[in-house]
């Protein structure tokens, strides 16, 4: 194609060839910024109870001073000793390392040492249950003991039970039978710190879990698409043109 310019022929594919010339020296585009990738979010193990416990420990209920409500709570003195020496039969019967040897030997001498008190005991708990439960008391007194044998039987706190009853078997060598009662009670107190502390640690457990599902598990179902094969539906059959692929739940 031509044009005409004071007389004179002007091609104006040349013209066009100038301008493209004349642009491509022309300062660059710079080429696109790379987009960082996207941020990785490392989620940290979950928690876990403590001691290797399961994870459906019933933990008692806080009283108003901090500790727990538990089988060694607002007990009598008679009720007391008598709880300690269950304890001391536990620990004889559970803690079989040799550390924890003379828990057997200290048991044994407790309870010849302390033959009158502790028969005494037994009959004043007996007569304390029986002003509470009537005729039932004999029932009510096995399932409350039965409490108390378990309680001290818990498996994750085998290890810190048995170290607080050599403790205690070693100062039940030096107490005299007229010291019997108080030592029942602080050595009492003694063996159920073991058990205050462990729910402590497994509450703290609870609410680091809580924390932890908040943060890293998704708490509404999340979509998956399903990648087809080209031409087939969820089904395997042929798809419908324009219908959009299938996805599920999770």
């Amino acid at each position: 194609m031509k044009s005409f310019q004071h007389g004179r022929p002007i091609c104006t594919g040349v013209m066009l060839a100038g301008i493209a010339m004349l642009s491509a020296c022309g300062p660059k585009a710079p080429p696109p910024k790379e987009l960082p990738p996207p941020p990785q979010i490392v989620v940290p193990p979950q928690p876990r109870p403590p001691l290797g416990a399961s994870n459906n420990v019933p933990v008692p209920p806080l009283l108003p001073n901090g500790t727990r409500q538990t089988v060694n709570t607002g007990v009598s003195a008679a009720q007391a000793l008598w709880n300690l020496r269950s304890a001391y039969n536990v620990a004889a019967l559970n803690c079989m390392k040799p550390e924890h040897a003379a828990i057997l030997e200290g048991y044994r001498a407790f309870l010849h040492n302390n033959t009158r008190a502790l028969t005494a005991a037994n009959r004043t708990v007996d007569q304390e249950f029986k002003g509470r439960f009537g005729k039932t008391f004999v029932r009510s007194r096995e399932a409350y003991m039965t409490q108390v044998y378990n309680y001290f039987a818990l498996p994750p706190t085998i290890q810190g039970f048995c170290d607080a009853a050599l403790a205690v078997s070693k100062e039940a060598q030096t107490v005299k039978p007229a010291d019997i009662d108080a030592f029942a009670v602080r050595s009492l107190t003694a063996l159920d710190g073991v058990f205050q502390d462990f729910f402590l640690s497994y509450d703290q457990y609870r609410t680091d879990l809580a924390g932890w599902q908040a943060r890293y598990v998704p708490s509404q179902p999340q979509a998956i698409v399903l990648p087809y094969a080209a031409g087939q539906d969820a089904a395997g059959q042929g798809a419908v043109p324009g219908q959009p692929q299938a996805s599920i739940a999770r």
